[in-house]
């Protein structure tokens, strides 16, 4: 697989999950890489638009609309809510990878970098989904101006595990999403969203470095 771009600044965040679907890679690629379905798997992401660009192109900027509940790491200074991110995509290998960065709000690229890897496997595809934090964004920044050293200390470590979580309950979703699809199951083809606290299946937790 190719690897996933970084800056070479070391992790402030650093998550990555897999799971084997029973389905071909072009398959899984071409759900994955479609952002505006983001809400049928992911626990903040309820969807969003293309706004720029080919849609799932390298330079296609997303605008993603998003949720968090007042439970979500509760003593953590962060948004709540609603709101919306920009994001652009920064490689689009159709059946490989397929990657987007959260851009501030400039529009300038920040070193948060959200990446989808699929490999062909004799079962279907191995789907490795990762996340990398290197410099803090904009919003992170933020946050860390309100905590004290033992507080971003905390913050880190609350918010990678939660970011754990989160990656593991989408590829536990995406592969029901996609299998079901295949089989024909899902009634127009799209499923309830997933919700804090649903099972991760059979997703494997890795380790990246």
């Amino acid at each position: 697989m190719t690897p996933p771009a970084t800056t070479g600044t070391p992790a402030i965040l650093l998550v990555r999950a897999r799971v084997l679907i029973a389905a071909a890679p072009d398959t899984v690629y071409d759900t994955v890489s479609d952002l505006t379905r983001s809400g049928e798997w992911s626990r903040e992401c309820t969807g969003g638009r293309w706004v720029s660009g080919a849609p799932r192109t390298v330079g296609a900027v997303f605008r993603g609309e998003n949720h968090r509940g007042a439970d979500v790491v509760p003593w953590a200074p962060v948004v709540r809510g609603s709101w919306t991110t920009e994001s652009e995509v920064v490689a689009a290998e159709p059946w490989r990878l397929f990657q987007w960065v959260v851009r501030d709000s400039a529009g300038r690229r920040q070193d948060s970098t959200w990446t989808y890897e699929l490999e062909a496997a004799a079962e279907g595809c191995l789907l490795v989904h990762h996340y990398r934090l290197g410099r803090p964004t904009e919003g992170l920044a933020k946050i860390f101006e309100q905590l004290g050293e033992d507080g971003r200390r905390r913050f880190t470590a609350a918010w990678n595990e939660k970011l754990a979580d989160d990656v593991a309950a989408s590829l536990s979703r995406i592969k029901r999403v996609v299998e079901d699809g295949v089989r024909g199951d899902v009634p127009g083809g799209f499923p309830r969203r997933a919700g804090r606290g649903e099972p991760a299946g059979s997703v494997e937790p890795g380790r990246l470095g």
